[in-house]
């Protein structure tokens, strides 16, 4: 009976091309769209050195620790400054002609000359004032014969080692986006047991088959038709738009599995608690998906982190920023608790989407078909 069933509704699924195209071709579009969208916006944001000089003067060849710092801060592909030794006659002639933003003078303190104020200006009076803090600091600590404990306390640590990137999270929300646009599937099988919906329906609840057995069934069906739809979309991502996902991509196709289970389930309890036209249901599908998806992120990624900051509790109350941080904390995060705090959370919901679902389906009774 199981075999006939999944078959007989993966037959049926497949033929329902709007609810396919929502939840297969809508994300693969809207992916490519964001490749296209982002592809070039980190080369534009790229910092370009500032040009900066220095006067070669006594005090500037004494300060040893200034020099060595500023030639290593004006040297790499990722420098901060382009930097030129140069008189003082030849600074100013330079910062008149417009040709450097400032230059410094190693004085004590260290004297910054500018024409204007302006971010590179500022960037150069933050680099100094963050020297000569450090500098006085490292002093006092000298003065003070700390130096062994300095050595073993300033060790830097990096708590990841995936280089950083706020693009990755319109990826990530998308496919949790696509993981809740499962729910359209979910809407459709409860409809298609609920017997006042369709002529299906009723001879479903007439049949021999238990109404319940006959509906876990046909969400196999659905289950199975959205996974392979949210895989193909991993590959679609990872092979042709070589969106980087880190090295666990087994806990990617698990955190996938997961929210597609809770796309689905979703619908399903959404149609149960509505009794209202098939078109109502799906809007308020499609429109929780999406404001969820913005508060994830998908839209601005600076709208996610202003929520966790503002509102923590709406971060857990949405589903699909579960996801989205779930996959986040896979790339960025080498210990995998707060992965694993996502997907208990969501779990919980989906949890409450079955119970809720069995509840309300077994319950309803119908005076006549």
């Amino acid at each position: 009976m199981f075999v006939h069933i999944f078959r007989y509704r993966l037959k049926c699924l497949f033929k329902d091309k709007v609810t396919i195209f929502w939840t297969m071709i809508f994300p693969l579009v809207l992916a490519t769209f964001f490749q296209l969208a982002l592809a070039n916006i980190g080369n534009n944001e790229r910092f370009s050195p500032i040009e900066v000089a220095v006067v070669n003067d006594e005090n500037y060849n004494n300060n040893q620790i200034f020099k060595t710092v500023l030639n290593e801060v004006s040297t790499g592909e990722e420098r901060i400054f382009n930097l030129q030794t140069v008189t003082l006659e030849n600074a100013a002639r330079l910062l008149q002609d417009g040709e450097i933003a400032g230059y410094m003078v190693a004085e004590n303190p260290i004297r910054l000359v500018v024409s204007k104020s302006g971010l590179r200006q500022n960037i150069i009076k933050i680099f100094l004032d963050r020297f000569m803090q450090t500098s006085s600091a490292a002093m006092a600590v000298r003065a003070q014969d700390f130096d062994s404990i300095g050595k073993e306390v300033l060790e830097e640590v990096s708590i990841s080692k995936a280089e950083p990137n706020i693009h990755l999270n319109y990826f990530y929300s998308l496919i949790a986006m696509a993981c809740f646009y499962g729910s359209l599937f979910g809407l459709r099988e409860v409809m298609e047991i609920q017997a006042d919906n369709s002529s299906i329906a009723a001879r479903i609840n007439i049949a021999p088959t238990h109404k319940l057995k006959a509906f876990i069934y046909s969400m196999c069906a659905s289950f199975f038709i959205h996974i392979v739809e949210l895989l193909i979309l991993l590959i679609y991502l990872i092979l042709v738009l070589k969106v980087d996902f880190g090295a666990r991509i087994g806990y990617v196709l698990l955190t996938t599995i997961i929210g597609s289970i809770a796309g689905v389930s979703f619908g399903a309890i959404v149609s149960a608690l509505i009794k209202k036209k098939e078109g109502l249901k799906i809007a308020i599908l499609i429109t929780f998906s999406m404001v969820c998806s913005f508060l994830a992120g998908m839209m601005m990624h600076s709208i996610k982190y202003s929520v966790s900051e503002n509102v923590p509790i709406l971060s857990y109350l949405n589903p699909v920023n579960l996801l989205t941080d779930a996959l986040y904390s896979l790339h960025f995060f080498d210990s995998l608790s707060r992965y694993w705090l996502n997907m208990a959370l969501l779990t919980m919901f989906i949890l409450v989407f079955w119970f809720g679902t069995y509840f309300i389906v077994r319950r309803r009774k119908y005076a006549s078909i």
